[in-house]
C-alpha cells in the first residue's frame, strides 16, 4: 500500500473514531449529502427524462412508424393522393439495410354517426401485415380483428375518447358516411375500443380495413396512402433515409406520384411532440451541471477544513520526510473515500426512488397534458456507470486546486502552534 493511500485510510479512520469528534464532522456530513443528493437528483433526473422520451416516441412510432413513404401532396388530402405499392417495390423496401417492418396504410375522411352523436374521425386502413403489437398493448376493451388481404371486412377498433362522445363499447353498431361526389354510407362494428393518451390519435383515428378504406377511395389493391416503416434503431431513423431514397427513385410509380420518403422526426403531424420531449435533454444537462457543482463546492469546503484541521500533523509529516505531493494524494485520497460513501448514500436514494416509481407508480399525471398517466422512468446500466464514474472524476478533479493549500503549510510554525 502506498505512502498517501495508507494516510489517507488513517486519517478516514481516526475521523470517526468513537469518543474523537472533530470540528470538520459537520462539514464532512455536509459534503457527504452534497453528493448524495446531487447524485440521487441526477438519476432521478436522467430516469425520468428517458422514460418520458421512450414512452412517448414508442406511442408515435407505435401508431404510425419511423418512416413514411407517401406523396408529398397528400398532407392536404390523404384520399386523394395515393401511392402504388406492388409486392415487388415492398419487397425491395424490406430488403433495405436496418429497416425491420414494411406495411401498407391507406385513410378516409368520414364521420361516425350515432342517434345522438356524431364525430369526424379519419379511417385508417390495414391489413394482415400490419404490426399491431402496441395498438393490441393499448387495448382497454374488446380485441383486436383479424384482417384478411382478400376480403373487406366491416370490423373496427375506435379509441376511447371517441367511444364515450358517441356512447359506443366493443360490439356496438355504428354508421359511417363518407362525402364525395355522393354520399357514401357504411355500418361497421365496434370490435376493440384503445388508447393511446396521445390527442392527436384518440380524437380523430379509427382503424379499419385496408380492402374497405380502398374500395371506399376506389383505389386497386396495390394502392395506398403511405407505406410505414420501422427500423432496428430510432436513433438512427436519419441514416436509413437515403439509402430508402435511392429505391424511390429507381421506382415509377404508375399513378405518378411524387413519392419521397419522411421520417417521424419531420413529419408535422409528430414534430411538435417529438421536438418537446427532446428538450428534455436540455433540462437534464441543466441539472447535471447544477448537481456538479453542488457536490464540487461542497467537498472544496470539506476539504479545505479537513486541511485547517490538520495543520499540525501536516507540520510533523514535513518534519519526518513527507513532500508536499504525498500529503496532497493523501488528502485527495481521503476525498475519494469521502465521496465514495456519498456515491453510495446517493445510489441507495436515486435507484430507490426509481424502483418504487418503476413498480408502484405513486406520482401520476394527467395524461391529456403529458401523454402518459404515470411517471415513466427508465435507467440503463451505461447511464448509471456514466454518472458515477462522471461525479467521481469531476469531484475529485475540482479538488485538485484546493488541495494545494497543503503546500502552504510551514513545520515549523506549524508545529510550534499545535
Amino acid at each position: 500500500m502506498s505512502f498517501p493511500l495508507f494516510l489517507a485510510r488513517r486519517f478516514y479512520t481516526s475521523r470517526s473514531t468513537v469518543g474523537r469528534r472533530r470540528s470538520s464532522a459537520p462539514a464532512v456530513l455536509v459534503a457527504t449529502l452534497g453528493v448524495a443528493v446531487g447524485l440521487a437528483v441526477m438519476l432521478v433526473s436522467v430516469a425520468v427524462a428517458k422514460g418520458f422520451q421512450q414512452e412517448v416516441r414508442g406511442k408515435v412510432a407505435g401508431f404510425g412508424s419511423h418512416i413514411e413513404v407517401l406523396d408529398m401532396a397528400s398532407f392536404s388530402s390523404p384520399e386523394d393522393f395515393p401511392i402504388t405499392a406492388t409486392p415487388a417495390f415492398l419487397d425491395t423496401l424490406r430488403g433495405l439495410p436496418d429497416v425491420t417492418h414494411v406495411q401498407r396504410v391507406s385513410q378516409k375522411m368520414g364521420i361516425l354517426k350515432t342517434d345522438e352523436h356524431f364525430a369526424t374521425v379519419c379511417l385508417k386502413g390495414v391489413d394482415s401485415e400490419y404490426n399491431a403489437a402496441f395498438m393490441r398493448s393499448c387495448l382497454v376493451e374488446g380485441e383486436w380483428p383479424q384482417y384478411n388481404d382478400s376480403t373487406a371486412a366491416s370490423d373496427i377498433v375506435i379509441s376511447a375518447r371517441l367511444a364515450a362522445q358517441l356512447g359506443l363499447k366493443a360490439g356496438s353498431r355504428v354508421y359511417a358516411y363518407f362525402f364525395e361526389t355522393t354520399v357514401k354510407m357504411r355500418r361497421f362494428t365496434v370490435r376493440g375500443i384503445y388508447q393511446t393518451n396521445l390527442s392527436q390519435y384518440d380524437q380523430l383515428f379509427v382503424i379499419a380495413d385496408l380492402a374497405t378504406v380502398n374500395r371506399l377511395n376506389g383505389w386497386s389493391a396495390d394502392q395506398c396512402s403511405e407505406v410505414e416503416m420501422l427500423t432496428a434503431d430510432y436513433d438512427h431513423i436519419e441514416a436509413c433515409i437515403p439509402s430508402i431514397s435511392a429505391a424511390l427513385s429507381r421506382h415509377t410509380d404508375p399513378a405518378k406520384a411524387q413519392v419521397a420518403a419522411l421520417s417521424i422526426k419531420q413529419d408535422p403531424r409528430t414534430q411538435s411532440t417529438l421536438q418537446w420531449i427532446d428538450l428534455l435533454d436540455f433540462d437534464v444537462a441543466v441539472i447535471l451541471v447544477l448537481m456538479v457543482l453542488v457536490a464540487g463546492f461542497t467537498m472544496i469546503s470539506g476539504l479545505l477544513i479537513l486541511i485547517l484541521e490538520r495543520v499540525g500533523t501536516i507540520g510533523v509529516l514535513k518534519a519526518v520526510g513527507a513532500t508536499n505531493a504525498q500529503l496532497r494524494h493523501a488528502f485527495l485520497w481521503l476525498a475519494v473515500m469521502i465521496i465514495g460513501r456519498g456515491l453510495a448514500l446517493g445510489n441507495a436514494i436515486g435507484l430507490g426512488l426509481i424502483a418504487v416509481q418503476h413498480f408502484w407508480a405513486p406520482l401520476r399525471l394527467d395524461p391529456s397534458s403529458y401523454y402518459v398517466d404515470r411517471v415513466p422512468v427508465m435507467l440503463s446500466p451505461w447511464w448509471w456507470l456514466a454518472l458515477n464514474v462522471g461525479t467521481l472524476a469531476l469531484t475529485v478533479g475540482a479538488l485538485l486546486l484546493p488541495s494545494f493549500a497543503v503546500s502552504r503549510v510551514q513545520p515549523a510554525r506549524a508545529i510550534r502552534f499545535e
